[in-house]
């Protein structure tokens, strides 16, 4: 009988593999009694279209850590397309060991990363569009507060500058970020609301929420006028409302710049979705509210197959038999995978794997700090766009 508050699995029930599909336990003994449980299984993602960025590897290193496995896999952070240069799929982790340490954990470990690197590589996309401006991740309110930590988590790695959620900040080690709610407007009265911000929020991301009751070129110039030294206003405006968002604006950048207050940048927010921002972008946004667009970024389908029983290379239709590296040039980019253990050059030089070995017998072998990971995420944003 279901005992939580809540429709969510607790630590403990992830930990104790109940976050789990009913099949592997229930064929469980079967494989325990058998010879031929030791094996190699890895995971490689079914879509082979464009590129993602890899995340949720923290959490299957914190659920692994303490079993009789071994486990390799492709940093977090690392942007990578789902094929090598020949159309192969590339594991992104390879795992080792007994099948009733790892399979009574398949779900979750799917779950860790599936949803995750939807949820990144979409941020890095949103990222790609914004930059050189900035976006903050807004969406934890469309999904459901148990997982708002792996949401934020995702976007920042993903790129945005900073995340709504408290917990969210606290798992990136960040403050987390906001401005104000049309609710303070509300009750206090835009003024007072635009006083208590401007006089006790830190310089630097004071933010007016400007679009509650008036005409936004109006309320920007109140508000201007007011608070000359804020530094951004916020239009939300209702969808109802809006009609042609970049010239609304435009208008606003105008009747600011007019008066004297290129100093105030404008941040937009409500509904954005990755398409409409180099249009708000180019009217004069120049921080954006990033919020369900992101948080649903489509779920990566991974998979996990066994491909190896013992010494023996074995796999099911569809997939590639046997222990694998993948292995990248450092000069022109090309990957491959290989047999694990092989070598292989590329422009006279050997390539370099990029599997990391995280887990040795249940050892943790790396961790890797935030900074690090969301470092690697933008480099190579960046990099792609110098390629463009």
């Amino acid at each position: 009988m279901w005992k939580n508050r809540f429709f969510i699995a607790t630590e403990a029930d992830i930990l104790e593999g109940r976050a789990s599909d009913v099949y592997f336990s229930r064929n469980m003994d079967l494989v325990r009694n058998d010879k031929g449980e030791r094996m190699v299984a890895e995971i490689t993602l079914s879509s082979s279209e464009g590129w993602v960025n890899f995340t949720g590897l923290e959490e299957i290193i914190n659920l692994l850590e303490g079993k009789d496995i071994h486990m390799w896999a492709i940093p977090e952070g690392s942007i990578v397309s789902p094929r090598d240069s020949q159309g192969r799929p590339i594991p992104f982790i390879v795992l080792e060991g007994n099948y009733s340490d790892i399979m009574v954990y398949e779900t979750s470990i799917l779950g860790f990363i599936c949803q995750s690197t939807g949820i990144s590589t979409e941020a890095t996309k949103v990222y790609m569009e914004c930059y050189p401006k900035t976006f903050m991740s807004f969406g934890i309110r469309r999904m459901h507060p148990g997982i708002s930590p792996m949401i934020d988590r995702a976007a920042y790695i993903g790129g945005a500058a900073g995340v709504s959620g408290i917990l969210g900040g606290e798992a990136i080690g960040k403050d987390a970020v906001g401005t104000m709610p049309h609710s303070v407007a509300i009750l206090m009265g835009e003024e007072k609301a635009w006083k208590y911000i401007h006089d006790h929020f830190t310089a630097g991301s004071r933010t007016l929420l400007i679009d509650t009751f008036g005409d936004e070129k109006i309320k920007a110039i109140e508000a201007a006028e007011m608070f000359p030294d804020i530094d951004f206003i916020r239009l939300d405006t209702h969808s109802s409302r809006r009609g042609n968002f970049a010239a609304i604006i435009r208008e606003v950048r105008w009747e600011l710049d007019i008066r004297g207050h290129q100093n105030i940048k404008i941040m937009v927010s409500g509904g954005i979705r990755r398409e409409q921002i180099k249009e708000l972008k180019d009217a004069g946004a120049e921080s954006f509210g990033i919020g369900t667009s992101i948080a649903s970024g489509k779920t990566q389908d991974f998979a996990m197959d066994i491909v190896q029983v013992g010494e023996i290379p074995l796999a099911k239709k569809g997939k590639y038999s046997g222990k694998k590296d993948v292995l990248k040039c450092e000069v022109c980019g090309t990957t491959t995978i290989v047999r694990y253990g092989e070598t292989r050059k590329c422009h006279e030089r050997n390539m370099e794997s990029i599997l990391v070995k995280y887990i040795e017998n249940g050892t943790v072998l790396k961790r890797e700090k935030i900074d690090e990971i969301r470092g690697r995420s933008i480099k190579s944003a960046q990099k792609m766009m110098s390629l463009d």
